[in-house]
């Protein structure tokens, strides 16, 4: 995983950004299996910023769950709030995101 390579800045920007982002990786009761974590980084490859999604049936801590998602998609995790969290992969051949100093 990316240990924080973010800035408070570069995090702000992307918060901002996240904010108008639907949810497009959903976790649910089976948890983080293989599938939830190739979609979410072929997302992420896609799009360098993703909202996740824990459903209320998930026994996971939505945390915990994303946390987990963010390591094994070699993403940043940019914030949790409540079920909803934000990840965030560089895309360095076709990049996105022009993320501020």
């Amino acid at each position: 995983m990316i240990k924080n390579s973010l800035t408070g800045k570069q995090k702000s920007f992307l918060r901002s950004m996240g904010m108008t982002l639907e949810p497009v990786v959903m976790i649910g009761k089976e948890g983080i299996t293989p599938t939830v974590v190739q979609s979410a980084a072929e997302v992420l490859k896609k799009r360098e910023l993703i909202k996740v999604r824990v459903l209320q049936n998930c026994f996971e801590d939505p945390k915990e769950a994303i946390a987990v998602l963010a390591d094994r998609t070699n993403s940043n995790l940019v914030q949790v709030i409540g079920h909803n969290g934000l990840l965030f992969r560089r895309n360095y051949d076709k990049p996105k995101i022009e993320l501020p100093k």
